[in-house]
């Protein structure tokens, strides 16, 4: 009797190697230039071009540098809320999504190395790239993400995730550190600080374009499922499934009961982590060098996290060890308000403590979500929860900055945003694990 192999394990084994280099060049992006560099360094620009004033003026509005990097941030979100959408809708009723996704990182890729021209005193040229490249960055995540259903089954996905984040703090932990040195040590090559900064920021672009060709090489095509019947061309159908999932939502509470919940815990976790340089560079004293090597160290440790995270949500549950994130979540920004100036130790200590919580709830709030999530939906259920986790996170960057605008000082602005763990833990006690799998027809 002839018996025929089953390939389709080794098969997802392949596509999930690939798949994990999506978080490996990607990172590049949100370490050097999101995370680390591009927010002191628009600060430093803006000053040049506010002068004795110490105030930009923009449509009749006065601006304090310091809270410029926080509203341009805003501004990329609201509009990613509009786009994130209406991507995850095309990308479900297509096979080609990691032809979607790798051209959405070409173009992020491509503004994001643009940021190098920012000299002087064109803030605005900086910003607009920022936003152009943080958006695209957004879309490619929402369609990369949508393909994690598709290459794993429900028991392999938490460690899937896990592993993703694990390889994308590494990867962009490498490129970190030889941006740290490149940053601390610009007269070793011959080169200004400024300069240094600048060739860092272009160095991220190069990356995140250059390793986006593995996964859109080694991804399968894979052909939609399930998904609505509506009439008209793409856009059209497109905008129906939209309509559709959104209508159909109602029927499916614990995965929009967890949704708000992200959309609180994540818009306090990404705000702790775009602003982190901005605190340890104008609050505690420490030069960019020196955060941008914390920084590395908290890649190193979150890389580490990602992975123990995801082993204890395997013996525990993925919504226990989130919910003990979060708990760290809260401890940190409580310590940030009263850690000290120029004191190291402290510092570093933080930094560690970050690592620990950050690749860790992350990865499972992905792929805990990923059960709720109706076959045939991924894309437009990620964008959904994309819209959640960049699309409104400008609920905790307008706190930050406009707290800081209040009381000059970003130790309060740093604490306020313990209100958003506070709330997204709250509304994650109240779900149902077992229950939302079912409504979605998981196992």
């Amino acid at each position: 009797m002839t018996t025929i192999a089953d390939l389709e394990p080794l098969n997802r084994a392949r596509e999930q190697r690939a798949w994990y280099v999506i978080d490996w060049a990607t990172s590049a992006f949100q370490t050097t230039v999101a995370g680390v560099l591009f927010a002191p360094y628009l600060i430093s620009i803006a000053e040049n071009a506010a002068g004795e004033r110490g105030r930009l003026h923009v449509l009749g509005l006065a601006i304090a540098p310091g809270s410029l990097p926080s509203y341009v941030i805003t501004l990329s979100t609201l509009m990613s809320a509009l786009f994130y959408p209406l991507i995850g809708a095309v990308a479900d009723r297509t096979a080609r999504k990691p032809d979607l996704m790798a051209g959405f990182a070409w173009a992020g890729a491509l503004a994001s190395g643009l940021l190098f021209f920012m000299t002087g005193d064109n803030w605005a040229f900086g910003s607009v790239m920022f936003i152009v490249a943080n958006l695209c960055a957004g879309c490619a995540v929402v369609v990369g993400d949508s393909i994690l259903p598709l290459i794993s089954t429900e028991a392999e996905r938490d460690r899937v995730s896990s592993v993703g984040w694990a390889w994308g703090y590494a990867g962009g932990g490498l490129l970190l550190a030889v941006n740290f040195l490149v940053v601390s040590f610009p007269g070793a090559i011959g080169i200004d600080k400024e300069l240094a900064v600048r060739l860092s920021l272009l160095s991220a672009a190069v990356w995140w374009a250059a390793f986006i060709v593995v996964p859109w090489r080694g991804i399968r095509r894979h052909e939609p499922a399930a998904v609505e019947q509506v009439a008209g061309g793409l856009l059209a159908r497109s905008f129906g499934q939209l309509w559709a999932t959104l209508r159909d939502l109602r029927n499916y509470p614990v995965a929009l009961t967890f949704l708000v919940a992200y959309l609180f815990f994540n818009d306090g976790i990404q705000t702790v982590i775009g602003s982190a340089s901005i605190y340890g560079t104008e609050e505690l004293g420490f030069d960019e060098g020196f955060v941008l090597g914390t920084y590395l160290l908290v890649q190193l440790v979150a890389m580490l996290g990602a992975l123990a995270f995801g082993r204890a949500a395997a013996r525990y549950g993925a919504k226990h060890v989130i919910l003990t994130g979060l708990g760290g979540w809260m401890a940190i920004v409580t310590v940030a308000l009263i850690v000290p100036k120029e004191q190291v130790l402290p510092f570093l200590v933080l930094g560690v403590a970050i690592g620990i919580v950050l690749g860790g709830t992350q990865a499972l709030a992905r792929s805990y979500f990923s059960l709720f999530i109706p076959r045939g939906k991924e894309a437009e259920y990620f964008s959904l929860y994309h819209a959640m986790d960049r699309g409104t996170s400008w609920f905790g960057t307008l706190t930050f900055g406009l707290v800081y605008q209040l009381s000059g000082s970003y130790r309060p602005a740093i604490f306020a945003l313990i209100v958003f763990f506070v709330l997204g833990g709250g509304l994650l006690l109240r779900v149902d694990t077992a229950r939302g799998m079912r409504e979605a027809g998981n196992s």
